[in-house]
């Protein structure tokens, strides 16, 4: 079996993965607050994490993997939104509207993640579908000392766990100068974070021992963890901005609740995204949504190779340049493995992986394959890193037809020469624009002269809803292209 190596957060260094039980792999990965688009920097620990679920599947087998991604649906930001919806003259009660509001973004969110190749997790639990589990795992952690109540809120006390502070490797004094953490007047210690806290009757809330209420960030994901995976389980993943409040302390209440276990044994961070050199923001004007690159006719496919071509712990950098590239990579191999059938990955792509996902590895062993023409075991690793090759968003029959025409001028292209096809693809490219205007403008009159003139020159003309191929007759007269306009 491939020995795979994980660089551990906790540990600060790489080791070799060694499964609690390899016939149930667990994965947990936070997922999104969901009330919004998801923008670029909320995709990269999607392919990351997607990455490493492929891995493990293809080392442990499809049913031996268990990947749980949470959706956080109750969060002060949804709230904020859906009274905006309110404000604008939205009728519905509130929590209706914010039910509406979570449903809406977890759709966009499977719909772009899956253009972006992304496997679904296997479980993919809301937070307001746990309430109960987190309700009782805050009681027991009163019951054992390791939270209080104050003015009606439920606060975890930091420092009845001993251990806090070894994930993100600072002390407890050191983290409270610089610590993003809520200054209220009933904690006991200022790192203390909230459990539960209370709901007015205007925002959604939960019957619990304390009163009417909703619970903390934190707690969600350790119970729904405990719930879905067990008090111990394999990776916890996530980016590095969560490493520190939110997983320092999942990992402290957990610990406290279970003490028996480990919770997490490898915890994996992926670094941050920037934008041409900067970090992503409005105030930049470098903010956008992977559904923006998508209309911008940029293919998941290709958003999901930039990301692979950066070591996952290394911040990465979107630039225009890099997509073109990405783009023009991509292409050139779905050509080239049109007409070839899915092989194995190739053992060195694998290994790569297996390497702390060193991805750009394994796009350099692939650029090798296709150099040396092994379409077969391209088209698996590919499949591997979750870029499928066969994607029309990649390749079209009309781009097969003239794949040759850049490669040497004098190669025969489907029967005729390549320089002769030169004049077909030009041909080709003007009747997609022009298609592509006419269906703006519903007059498709320049269409069908385009048309009527290439079949005039003994052009066969092919038009589906996302392709135009051209094929030379036997009657083809390259004459009457060349004296056309």
């Amino acid at each position: 079996m491939v020995e795979i190596r994980l660089h551990n957060t906790k540990t600060r260094r790489k080791e070799r993965f060694d499964p609690i039980d390899p016939d149930n792999v667990r994965i947990y990965v936070c997922g999104p607050t969901v009330y919004d688009r998801a923008h670029l920097g909320n995709a990269r620990p999607v392919v990351v994490f997607d990455t490493l679920f492929r891995l493990m599947r293809h080392v442990y087998g499809a049913d031996h993997v268990t990947y749980v991604r949470n959706f956080t649906d109750v969060d002060d930001k949804i709230n904020a939104r859906a009274a905006k919806l309110a404000e604008a003259g939205d009728r519905r009660p509130l929590e209706e509207i914010i039910h509406a509001l979570t449903d809406e973004t977890i759709g966009w969110y499977h719909a772009d993640m899956d253009a972006l190749g992304a496997l679904r997790p296997t479980t993919e639990p809301r937070a307001t579908e746990w309430i109960g589990a987190m309700v009782t795992m805050i009681a027991d952690l009163i019951a054992k000392g390791h939270a209080y109540e104050k003015a009606g809120h439920i606060l975890f006390r930091v420092r009845s766990y001993t251990g806090y502070g070894a994930l993100s490797g600072r002390s407890v004094d050191d983290m409270i100068a610089g610590a993003r953490v809520e200054v209220a007047p009933f904690k006991e210690d200022p790192m203390d974070f909230v459990l539960w806290k209370p709901s007015s009757d205007d925002l959604p809330g939960w019957d619990s021992p304390w009163g009417r209420g909703r619970p903390g960030w934190h707690i969600e994901c350790s119970a729904m963890s405990y719930e879905l995976l067990g008090a111990s389980f394999d990776i916890h993943g996530g980016g590095i901005d969560l490493q520190f409040p939110h997983h320092e302390n999942e990992l402290a209440q957990s610990c406290c609740a279970h003490p028996e276990a480990g919770f997490a044994k490898v915890w994996m961070h992926n670094e941050m995204l920037q934008v041409e050199g900067k970090k992503m923001s409005k105030s930049l004007g470098n903010f956008f949504t992977v559904r923006d690159l998508l209309e911008q006719g940029v293919p998941g496919e290709v958003i999901r190779f930039v990301f692979l071509q950066t070591h996952y712990r290394k911040p990465m950098d979107w630039t225009a340049e890099k997509a073109r590239e990405a783009q023009a990579s991509l292409r050139k191999w779905a050509v080239r493995t049109y007409k070839s059938e899915n092989g194995l990955p190739d053992p060195r792509v694998v290994e790569a992986l297996a390497d702390d996902l060193n991805t750009a590895r394994a796009i350099s062993i692939m650029h090798e394959l296709a150099k040396n023409e092994q379409y077969g075991a391209l088209l698996g690793s590919a499949l591997l890193l979750g870029l499928n090759l066969k994607s029309p968003n990649l390749v079209t029959e009309g781009d097969v037809l003239f794949a040759g025409m850049q490669v040497n001028h004098n190669a025969m292209v489907d029967g005729i020469h390549a320089q002769n096809a030169e004049y077909l693809r030009r041909w080709r490219q003007r009747l997609l624009d022009e298609r592509a205007r006419a269906m703006e403008t519903k007059d498709f009159a320049e269409v069908d002269l385009i048309k009527k003139m290439l079949i005039d020159a003994g052009v066969e003309v092919r038009m589906s809803k996302t392709d135009v191929v051209l094929r030379p007759g036997s009657d083809f007269d390259l004459g009457k292209l060349e004296s056309l306009k």
